[in-house]
């Protein structure tokens, strides 16, 4: 089967998103453990949403998420090190261990979160775009949240200023269906979430996450239309997680046979088919980027368990912004 997308795309597809299921395996048994503590959302199933999402926008764009964030901040370039570290709570995390699962971020790397309230990254994402479009830079800034925000009124709210703005801004609703555990079937009578856009004159679409071609092209498209002054888009993409909403969740609102679904759908599976079938690796080349790729969740581990713990003195650090606190726009 022909692509319109090439070899090294679809091997940097496989190997970031195998990265991605490996290192959420890797966390969920480390919570098992009891290594790592507290909150803990993975985001198993999910990883072509993010695979095709950085191959569609510019490093220097902007991405701001909830709480489900490990895969979105690594995708982005944290590096998995850094972020095993802080979900560890040590001293080397990406938030110096502070933060922790829900609370990744990185000024370098223009990821702004990792967000515990539900809903609140939609207002502060549009806060971002509002920044750059003041500054008259061309950065696009793509804010994620799930489709249980999607019923907080901080949408309508940011929505209608974003559209009233025309905020270079691409808003993602990784719709994975259950919110915490309740289906979209019995907290909404508008299932097409991605029709909430109507509402504001803003152009929405409904896109295919488990393909992360469909999920390139989409935001691709969206992500032009912002820099290009043409204002907010909408995508709905709808996608699902394997594994529970957090690490305490059994999941037992779904059946067996739904979830075995959407596994027969897995995009780890359909890119590898991909790429047999383009002839755009061999087998040997294929176990190469299994071995990297394990080999960099165990030194994430390694890095981790080494690591200190922060020091005392930093309990007060980092709670007030300070004079000298660059703005986030360059």
């Amino acid at each position: 089967m022909q692509t319109p997308f090439g070899k090294e795309t679809y091997l940097y597809w496989y190997e970031i998103m195998l990265l991605l299921r490996r290192f959420e395996e890797k966390a969920g048994q480390l919570y098992g453990m009891q290594k790592i503590r507290g909150f803990c959302h993975l985001y198993i199933g999910q990883e072509a949403v993010a695979a095709g999402t950085m191959t569609a926008i510019r490093e220097d764009d902007n991405v701001i998420t909830a709480y489900r964030d490990h895969a979105l901040a690594i995708a982005k370039g944290i590096a998995p090190k850094l972020c095993m570290a802080e979900l560890y709570g040590k001293a080397t995390g990406c938030t110096k261990g502070k933060g922790g699962s829900m609370h990744f971020f990185s000024k370098e790397k223009r990821f702004f979160g990792g967000h515990g309230i539900v809903g609140g990254q939609i207002g502060m994402g549009a806060g971002i775009a509002f920044a750059e479009q003041y500054h008259g830079s061309d950065k696009a800034t793509l804010c994620f949240f799930g489709d249980g925000a999607a019923r907080q009124g901080m949408l309508h709210e940011t929505f209608n200023m974003a559209v009233l703005w025309q905020l270079p801004i691409v808003f993602i609703c990784e719709n994975n269906h259950y919110a915490m555990g309740t289906s979209v079937e019995r907290t909404s009578k508008v299932l097409d979430i991605y029709r909430l856009a109507d509402a504001y004159d803003m152009p929405g679409d409904s896109v295919d996450g488990m393909a992360p071609e469909e999920v390139h092209k989409s935001v691709e498209r969206a992500v032009r239309r912002a820099r290009e002054g043409g204002g907010p888009t909408f995508l709905e993409i709808k996608t699902y997680r394997y594994r529970g909403h957090s690490m305490s969740d059994p999941a037992k609102y779904r059946t067996k046979e739904e979830l075995e679904g959407y596994k027969e759908k897995d995009p780890l599976t359909q890119v590898l088919k991909s790429i047999t079938d383009n002839n755009f690796a061999t087998k040997e080349e294929i176990e190469h980027i299994n071995e990297k790729v394990k080999m960099e969740v165990d030194e994430a581990v390694q890095f981790a368990e080494e690591s200190p713990a922060p020091d005392a003195s930093e309990l007060y650090k980092d709670i007030y912004m300070q004079e000298d606190y660059p703005f986030i726009v360059d």
